[in-house]
């Protein structure tokens, strides 16, 4: 890519990042951000004021969460459609995060429902309950979590990625919560290859680690 190529894929601005560093689907976005090496303001909001209840923020997004961005005259909520959208205007190579072939986008695909479904009801929620002090049993939702857990050690014995031998948007969309799940009181001792895979995330170029809260076994790590 020549210099020009370079230029036109930088924004005009730095990307407005409205979230919180505690937030796991924040820190999917703030990742590929870095690993684009895109210029960022980061905006943090106070969720325990209820920063995303206000007027201004429901503007953004009326689902009141985030993350949301501002990039230019458009504003998106939604972590996976926000990293869609980074990697369609953005990316040098769009293809490596989101293939191109009808399979390969299907399994991208297929992980962002993990991430929007049991990794957010099992191992998400289990923090959040440790996080925030909820008056609930966790056992339920622990239990929930190794179930999903099992099953990604399971297909990470044959795929060194979630979505195929390379990293994919996929895997930045499930990083944070999996490699979290400690500060929920879910171990990750008995996955050798979902540790692996964990590893092989953050030595890539441009990662950027999410804030480590010492809670439920992260507590006595």
């Amino acid at each position: 890519m020549n210099a020009s190529t370079a230029a036109a894929r930088l924004p005009a601005q730095p990307i407005k990042l409205y979230g919180t560093p505690i937030s796991g689907h924040v820190h999917r976005v703030r990742l590929f951000l870095s690993m684009l090496e895109l210029p960022v303001e980061v905006v943090d909001l106070d969720l325990r004021k209820k920063a995303t209840r206000t007027p201004e923020f429901l503007a953004r997004n009326p689902f009141g969460q985030v993350p949301v961005i501002e990039d230019g005259d458009i504003t998106l909520a939604d972590s996976n459609a926000i990293l869609v959208y980074l990697n369609e205007r953005y990316a040098a190579d769009p293809a490596r995060w989101m293939p191109r072939d009808p399979v390969g986008a299907a399994r991208v695909q297929r992980w962002f429902s993990v991430a929007a479904g049991p990794l957010a009801y099992g191992p998400a929620a289990a923090r959040v309950m440790a996080l925030f002090g909820l008056p609930a049993d966790p056992a339920e939702t622990v239990s929930r979590s190794h179930l999903l857990l099992s099953v990604m050690e399971a297909h990470l014995q044959r795929e060194a990625f979630l979505a195929g031998p390379s990293v994919t948007l996929a895997d930045l969309s499930n990083y944070a919560y999996v490699a979290h799940a400690p500060e929920g009181s879910v171990s990750l001792e008995p996955y050798p290859q979902l540790r692996g895979w964990l590893e092989r995330i953050e030595a890539l170029p441009g990662f950027v680690p999410m804030v480590r809260t010492p809670i439920g076994l992260a507590a006595v790590a």
